[in-house]
């Protein structure tokens, strides 16, 4: 019996095989990011570890890009493993250096405990990591924060949700902004917004990980990002789209819950768009986004 998706399946492979005799790190970047103050109005992207900025990254990079949002991203934790940090963090600037991000560390080392776990067992350093994200946001007055949804698996997502939520819910009733919600270790029940990226866009992405030079050594999952962009699709066309609806014709995509905060909780927004092509504007997206807010 002749097979036709035998050749494929081979180039797949070779496709994978290509990717790894690519050197991580082997070109070359504009410059690290340095280390400053998020400016108020733009977009924080909070950041379980050094890594995770990139592979959720597709909407801030497109935010940025498209709407002229300023993307800062805060590491909450630079790992468990004492003796990478220095290491990762030096990474993680080269990556958001790559992308034309900012950087903030959460704290001088990042945080400590961030964990269901952690958050249990002390809660007086819980509090503390809590008053900082909760400065950091009345400093930088963000427009857009992102942050893992509360089933995200790992710990540390898990812990950086409940962080972030604790840190709104102490804001002055006047804080508003977007709350998107973003997806890795586990996905989410109810995405609402299916967000396209270009090949060049996706490139870039998988450029930014193979700059955490360190992870990718031991486990090169930066070549595995399309994939699980392309998976996405499969997903969002039905969670997002409707049981039943027609796939979308996207080809790499990423899943996000966008609500908002306002008047001391997060709250339900209605979208004019659950999903943003890559031929479309984000910026007229993000205005759709801006009015829906101010009569809420």
């Amino acid at each position: 019996m002749s097979n036709p998706y035998v050749n494929w399946i081979r180039d797949l492979e070779n496709w994978m095989m290509q990717g790894k005799r690519i050197v991580p790190g082997g070109f070359a970047v504009p410059g690290a990011a340095s280390e400053a103050m998020p400016a108020p109005g733009g977009a924080l992207l909070f950041s379980p570890h050094p890594d995770d900025e990139c592979i959720v990254g597709a909407l801030p990079l497109r935010l940025g890009r498209e709407a002229g949002l300023a993307v800062t991203n805060i590491a909450v934790t630079l790992g468990s493993n004492r003796d990478r940090r220095a290491g990762r963090w030096d990474e993680l600037r080269n990556a958001c250096g790559f992308l034309r991000w900012g950087v903030h560390r959460a704290a001088p080392g990042g945080l400590e405990k961030i964990s269901p776990k952690g958050r249990l067992e002390d809660p007086a350093n819980w509090l503390n990591a809590v008053e900082a994200i909760r400065d950091l946001l009345a400093r930088c007055q963000p427009r857009v924060v992102f942050f893992p949804h509360v089933a995200d698996w790992n710990g540390t997502h898990i812990g950086v949700h409940h962080l972030v939520m604790e840190a709104l819910a102490g804001m002055p009733p006047a804080f508003e902004c977007v709350v998107a919600e973003t997806e890795f270790w586990a996905a989410m029940d109810t995405p609402n917004l299916m967000v396209e990226s270009s090949a060049g866009d996706v490139a870039d992405l998988v450029a930014a990980i193979s700059l955490h030079v360190g992870e990718v050594q031991r486990n090169p999952y930066h070549l595995t990002l399309p994939a699980w962009m392309q998976d996405n699709v499969r997903r969002g066309g039905e969670i997002v789209g409707g049981q039943g609806g027609a796939a979308p014709d996207f080809t790499f995509c990423t899943l996000y819950r966008i609500r908002c905060w306002k008047r001391g909780a997060a709250r339900v927004l209605p979208l004019s768009k659950r999903a943003v092509a890559k031929g479309q504007s984000v910026r007229d997206w993000w205005a759709d986004i801006q009015q829906a807010m101010a009569v809420m």
